[in-house]
């Protein structure tokens, strides 16, 4: 894809100051685009923006009136902004699981009745959701996450049906581990409450199911995310597309 052939175009990033939403931003702004990025971290969120020439907003998005306040006349939305925690079903804080469901399913689904006017207007427009392999299948003490991606796959479909009359495609990306903070941060702890290194933690915890025994770069899951903008996809929608070196595949 060259750096131009998103020139003209508007997007909009969530979760869009660091990890997977940063390199989000970097790639579609290289690609020509005008990216706006939302963050709830305002030094984040500047740093980001100030880095790649992108538009920052702070919002909390579990506020819907924070999300009336972000641009509506956008050509690409990527719905990235999510959280972890873990911990078994019979332990897990409810108000834990509710926050959860509130950024990564009911964000998500006000952000699409926020964009889409505009993209049906313009005959063109491009939904990406940020799932997970946790999105097609489960791991243990992670029901509030399993269960909010679970939904975003639904509700991505239900865009994809809706929007296809309108020139508008609706997919996922799976990734798996991506080398993340988040991701860090769970091998520190995991390593912590083992009582075994980080490196064993990565091989016999994180990557024991997948076939590819590395983690994923926040850039190969934008390259996807940019690929999904083009022209060249304009016939895939309602996808869930397995970033998850072959995780899924056994």
């Amino acid at each position: 894809m060259s750096t131009s052939s998103l020139t003209g175009r508007t997007a909009l990033v969530t979760g869009g100051a660091k990890g997977i939403g940063r390199a989000c931003v970097a790639a579609l702004r290289e690609a020509g685009a005008k990216v706006h990025l939302v963050d709830v971290d305002r030094a984040s969120a500047n740093d980001a923006a100030d880095a790649y020439g992108a538009v920052a907003h702070v919002a909390d998005l579990t506020d819907p009136a924070a999300i009336e306040s972000l641009p509506r006349d956008v050509d690409i939305l990527v719905n990235n902004a999510g959280v972890q925690h873990i911990a078994p079903i019979e332990e897990f804080p409810p108000e834990r699981f509710v926050f959860l469901q509130q950024l990564m399913v009911t964000a998500p689904f006000l952000l699409m009745r926020h964009c889409l006017p505009a993209m049906y207007e313009r005959g063109w427009g491009r939904i990406i959701n940020i799932s997970s392999v946790h999105g097609l299948v489960a791991s243990p003490h992670k029901s509030a996450y399993v269960a909010a991606k679970h939904a975003l796959e639904g509700l991505s479909k239900v865009a994809a049906i809706e929007g296809a009359p309108h020139g508008v495609t609706s997919n996922c990306v799976n990734p798996g581990y991506v080398r993340t903070d988040l991701v860090a941060n769970q091998v520190e702890a995991q390593a912590e409450s083992r009582g075994i290194s980080t490196d064993a933690v990565l091989d016999e915890v994180f990557l024991r199911r997948t076939a590819v025994k590395r983690l994923i770069e926040p850039e190969e899951v934008a390259a996807l995310v940019l690929w999904l903008c083009g022209d060249d996809s304009g016939y895939l929608t309602g996808a869930s597309i397995p970033l998850d070196g072959g995780w899924t595949a056994t």
